[in-house]
């Protein structure tokens, strides 16, 4: 049977869940499993875990490959986890081997950012695209980068990381160690700090606390962004200033790699142009004549599948 014609299988492995689906080679998802990874006390478990959602989608359908979409540093050429997130006696694993052992299929290994980036680049925001970065903005900030058509990853598998790109070397300190990281700005969870500083700072009511202490929760990005587009001061006044942050760390992008193309994923891009509009203006703005004009700022399309979708499509035959 032709590569053409055979499925596909993506994995997307996380602290809390594994998620795998079967893909045609149109990236239509065929089928699709998820299983907790919480109470799994082993790397042992958590392997015979990921083959058995693999199993359970493959059914007996043919299959090119199978990759893998693990956080943390992985090392993509030998398939090794350098370091695992949250996941029990995870450094170290020969991940790709294990799995080809057991399944007899080839299995290729990759950082998730990078998978969300290439499955936004094949099936997803870039299509069409030549250079591409992609952005999450989450609880932290992931990238991954698409230049003349390949996915990118560095000497050391370590390339795109651009979260951890300096923006202000006086700011805050990040988890990394350094200070005044991008996602120490841009980041959702760093969004949700900017807000409630604010609200310190003010001393008056806003309603974005109003709005999480209707959820029972604390403020997050996601009240920043409603609040803001209700008329909150407060709101508006952080929101100006994570676009400025933001707009920023994608000056640094533009001017870095020269990409026709950012996408950005996370919670965050879903805010629409409330976001995305003055993102746009400030971007233009902040970069050198010459760049303007040259990049298309748009929001992820692959939503929540984006990790089983970019695992899936290493193995796609893009001919």
């Amino acid at each position: 049977m032709k590569k053409e014609n055979k499925a596909v299988i993506g994995v997307d492995l996380g602290g809390t869940k594994i998620a795998t689906g079967m893909l045609d080679q149109t990236g239509s998802l065929l089928e699709r499993s998820q299983k907790a990874t919480a109470g799994l006390q082993s790397s042992e478990e958590v392997i015979t875990t990921i083959v058995d959602t693999i199993t359970e989608v493959r059914g007996r359908q043919e299959i090119a490959g199978v990759g893998v979409a693990s956080p943390g540093m992985v090392d993509s050429r030998s398939g090794v986890i350098l370091n695992g997130v949250n996941l029990p006696d995870w450094d170290g694993i020969s991940l790709q081997a294990e799995l080809e052992r057991r399944l007899g299929i080839s299995v290729r290994l990759i950082n998730d950012a990078n998978a969300a980036a290439w499955g936004e680049y094949v099936y997803g925001a870039g299509r069409g695209s030549q250079s591409m970065v992609y952005v999450t903005l989450s609880t932290g900030i992931g990238s991954g980068l698409v230049l003349d058509g390949r996915l990118y990853t560095g000497s050391s598998s370590f390339a795109g990381e651009l979260g951890h790109t300096v923006i202000n070397p006086d700011g805050i300190q990040c988890g990394c160690g350094q200070n005044g990281c991008w996602e120490t700005y841009s980041s959702g969870t760093a969004i949700a700090r900017l807000a409630r500083e604010a609200i310190a700072a003010a001393g008056t009511q806003s309603l974005m606390t109003a709005l999480a202490d209707k959820e029972g929760t604390a403020v997050s990005a996601k009240h920043v962004f409603e609040a803001a587009g209700a008329g909150d001061e407060i709101a508006q006044k952080t929101l100006e200033h994570v676009i400025h942050y933001t707009g920023l760390g994608l000056m640094n992008i533009i001017h870095s790699f020269n990409p026709d193309c950012i996408v950005i994923g996370g919670g965050v891009s879903r805010a629409g142009d409330a976001f995305f509009a003055p993102l746009i203006r400030k971007t233009e703005e902040l970069i050198l004549e010459p760049y303007r004009g040259t990049c298309t700022i748009k929001p992820a399309e692959l939503r929540d599948d984006v990790g089983i979708i970019g695992a899936a499509a290493l193995f796609v035959d893009r001919e």
